[in-house]
């Protein structure tokens, strides 16, 4: 035995100590983005089914919940949109009395610390339920920019502190930035759903936000699971356009695309951590399968070490409190 060459690696795991002293990758409170429903009426806190923990606010119920929010420490929130009333083009996405303006506007006056970020796409708020304006069974790209502009003008002037476009037309970041620009809006940033893939995770997000197509899918604007190459493509059209954050879309099963992103491009980069992959979790912690917590934060985690800089999470308030914890 003693002729045996071999690395002692363990030295560095002997004790809790030693191994947050050489510890690579961490998870903190300023990492978390957490995203919030709003619907229009009165007195509605409505759990989504699909979603445990997770629900649609009208306006007089979401001020405590951004109270815990703040009162938790975690530093932004994200706003979709459920309205009263649908229609082909989407009306309720850029009207300035739309519930993600004034969902907005509320938060920013309780709370004018807090970052909102303004999801801006029209599948919540087109009675057909695609990300564009559509011809018969057709998603028209460029006359849709249009709209887009107009929505994250109409956020902007809410006081959306950024924009994050996930609809994934052709061009939706010039039309954007361009739109933003020339509204004397420069200085809003714009976080791009850059790497948004069709994926089959998104199925309880669609209970949560009444957003699913009523025709057909959204393959042809959405990306292909099977591909790799084509995220480079839409990351480096989305940074040439104006981009100011690349979000990658979900995350579990494409942690290495994140990693591709991360090593590609300076910007920095978001994780959505997306409703199929948070069900999943709560599904299995319900049935005492797992430990929640536990598998909660190593899941984070692995976003993080792959190269996330931020993470969309609907996790977010627990996480918080568990970090707090330790």
């Amino acid at each position: 035995m003693t002729k045996l060459q071999f690395q002692r690696h363990r030295r560095l795991r002997a004790n809790a100590t030693m191994r947050s002293m050489v510890k690579e990758t961490y998870l903190h409170k300023e990492d978390l983005i957490y995203p919030i429903f709003v619907i229009e009426g009165e007195n509605i806190k409505n759990e989504v089914l699909s979603m445990p923990g997770v629900f649609q606010f009208s306006l007089d119920k979401l001020e405590a919940e951004i109270d815990e929010v703040v009162a938790l420490g975690i530093p932004a929130v994200i706003l979709f949109g459920l309205p009263a009333e649908k229609d082909a083009v989407g009306t309720g996405a850029f009207h300035d009395h739309g519930i993600v303006q004034e969902a907005t506007r509320l938060i920013k006056t309780r709370h004018p610390e807090l970052l909102v970020i303004a999801d801006t796409c029209l599948c919540e708020f087109t009675d057909h339920g695609h990300c564009g304006l559509i011809e018969g069974d057709q998603i028209l790209n460029d006359p849709s920019l249009d709209v887009l502009a107009r929505t994250a003008v109409s956020q902007a002037k809410a006081g959306a502190d950024i924009i994050a476009p996930s609809n994934m037309m052709d061009g939706f970041v010039a039309a954007i930035r361009a739109g933003l620009d020339e509204a004397g809006f420069e200085h809003i940033p714009i976080m791009s759903y850059a790497v948004k893939y069709a994926s089959s995770y998104y199925g309880p997000f669609r209970d949560a936000a009444d957003g699913a197509p009523q025709f057909g899918d959204r393959k042809s604007y959405q990306m292909d699971p099977s591909n790799r190459l084509e995220a480079f493509r839409e990351a480096e059209s989305d940074i040439e356009e104006g981009a100011d954050f690349l979000i990658v879309k979900p995350a579990l099963s494409y942690l290495d695309i994140i990693r591709d992103m991360k090593n590609n491009y300076p910007l920095p980069l978001v994780a959505y951590n997306v409703s199929g992959e948070y069900a999943m979790i709560k599904a299995a912690a319900i049935n005492g399968w797992i430990e929640e917590k536990k598998v909660v934060l190593e899941t984070l985690l692995g976003m993080k070490r792959a190269g996330s800089d931020l993470i969309i999470t609907y996790h977010a308030k627990d996480v918080a409190r568990w970090l707090e914890e330790k």
